[in-house]
């Protein structure tokens, strides 16, 4: 997995005042999964859109497998398949007919046609509903029959757009499957979520987004591990001024100290202990804050996974 087949340099998307999409520079290998993560509205569907020529960047290039999206559009799109975050199905047409009326966009026909529809049917596991109309469909269904669509003329690279929201746990595991499966047969999968534990499972490397900036890049156990034991949140008061200082600035001092303490910041009345052995580390700070007298307020363990690495590097949760 050492050839790109993607790449994306310096891509800007501005809307008047608002900067969508600042500055991205990604590096996408030919088999991987790769996931764009982030809360809703950071930026991941303006990026997918102008890669697929939706959208009109304000700055940069982007190139597919060798190919410049802005003098060799046609070429770059053949080679392409997108499932949107929004449902693009004739509700009253059944999954097999819908299937065949994107399958004639795409130029294909005949017998070919068939055999891509079939096949494509048994992949989202729907050969035995083909026949009833989308619209008798639930919503898990739906998007199995949506991502079918987007695999019809084989592409190279499939973008997936928060396939999984308001799906339920049969049709998720469906996907996920299904996805698998298309990347063992060699396909390059850019998946977009704001469920972490989605790309713990799915992806080979992830990029965090926020405000329309990639904030970090790394396999997800890389990025899991930069949180070493875990992070632990503190609010602490001194008992005698009920404020935060006085003792708590010494009780910070010598938590800081400890060989088990990664690093600790100050935050809107809190501190953020990063640790590398998390229960070694509870231990001597309890330890501290009692012998100094500091009172706990609350306490809140952020355990190591990608959720805590998105809080931890942006200071916000991934739904709010």
């Amino acid at each position: 997995m050492n050839e790109t087949i993607l790449e994306v340099r310096n891509l800007v998307k501005r809307y008047g005042d608002l900067t969508a999409v600042d500055n991205v520079n990604l590096a996408i290998k030919k088999g991987e999964i790769f996931g764009l993560l982030g809360p809703n509205g950071a930026g991941k569907t303006t990026i997918i859109s102008m890669i697929n020529g939706l959208l009109k960047p304000d700055n940069g290039s982007i190139t597919v497998d060798g190919l410049d999206l802005q003098t060799e559009p046609n070429a770059v799109k053949a080679k392409l398949g997108l499932v949107p975050q929004e449902l693009a199905l004739y509700p009253t047409l059944s999954a097999r007919d819908n299937l065949s009326f994107f399958g004639s966009i795409y130029g294909l026909g005949g017998k070919q046609l068939r055999e891509r529809v079939e096949a494509m049917l048994a992949m989202v596991g729907l050969t035995e509903r083909a026949k009833e109309p989308v619209q008798t469909y639930s919503g898990g269904m739906k998007r199995r029959v949506n991502i079918a669509a987007g695999l019809l003329h084989q592409p190279d690279v499939l973008f997936l757009d928060e396939p999984t929201v308001g799906v339920d746990p049969q049709s998720r595991n469906a996907i996920f499957e299904a996805v698998e499966a298309l990347n063992r047969a060699g396909m390059t999968v850019i998946y977009t979520t704001h469920y972490m534990e989605e790309a713990q499972r799915l992806c080979h490397r992830v990029a965090i987004i926020d405000e329309g900036q990639v904030i970090a890049l790394d396999t997800p156990h890389a990025l899991i591990k930069s949180l070493g034991g875990g992070i632990l949140v503190l609010g602490l008061e001194d008992p005698e001024t009920g404020l935060a200082n006085g003792q708590v600035q010494a009780a910070v001092d010598r938590i800081n100290e400890l060989p088990t303490v990664k690093s600790i910041t100050r935050d809107d009345g809190h501190i953020k202990i990063e640790t590398h052995r998390f229960q070694e580390a509870l231990m001597s700070i309890l330890d501290i804050t009692n012998q100094l007298d500091v009172r706990i307020t609350d306490m809140e363990k952020w355990e190591p996974n990608l959720e805590s690495v998105f809080l931890h590097l942006t200071g916000k949760k991934l739904r709010e």
